[in-house]
């Protein structure tokens, strides 16, 4: 935070203009395909076959209940997501979804990403504020477009 804070302080004291969006992505965390993420893993990151493995173990055959007082419902298997409240879950998310960055970059922008929570702003003249107004528009447009690269999943190349 002190980052985009600093960034914002110093455009002000050149006389640019700052704008800000914050995105909440909604069920973010529900929505981690693990196929796709141990495949970006293995990809962008590359990670050995033994951590890989590690990977699939953490993240295959999980199950989840919920409980009310004495009643619980029945456990369902996980198919996909990473837990919330766990350290590893909001890496593994950011790990994920690292090619929002340069999505966001390719506007003039800056990204800060944390968790499941991305920071959007950039500066510009004010002379120049329709277009980074319209630059920040459509940059949020795409990243509420965005899907993870069909590269990361044969079975979803061509969709």
């Amino acid at each position: 935070m002190l980052k985009v804070l600093s960034d914002i302080l110093l455009a002000t004291d050149t006389g640019d203009l700052s704008a800000f969006v914050l995105l909440d992505l909604s069920a973010a965390f529900d929505t981690v395909d693990h196929d796709i993420l141990v495949r970006r893993l293995e990809t962008s990151y590359g990670l050995s076959v033994s951590v890989l493995q590690w990977f699939q173990t953490y993240l295959v055959g999980r199950r989840q209940y919920v409980r009310t007082g004495s009643s619980a419902s029945s456990p369902t298997l996980i198919v996909c997501g990473v837990s919330q409240v766990s350290v590893l879950g909001p890496i593994l998310f950011l790990l994920y979804t690292a090619d929002q960055i340069p999505l966001i970059q390719a506007f003039g922008l800056l990204p800060h990403p944390y968790a499941d929570d991305i920071q959007i702003y950039g500066f510009g003249r004010p002379s120049a504020s329709l277009e980074l107004q319209n630059s920040i528009s459509t940059c949020v447009d795409d990243v509420g477009n965005y899907k993870v690269y069909s590269a990361f999943h044969p079975s979803r190349v061509g969709k």
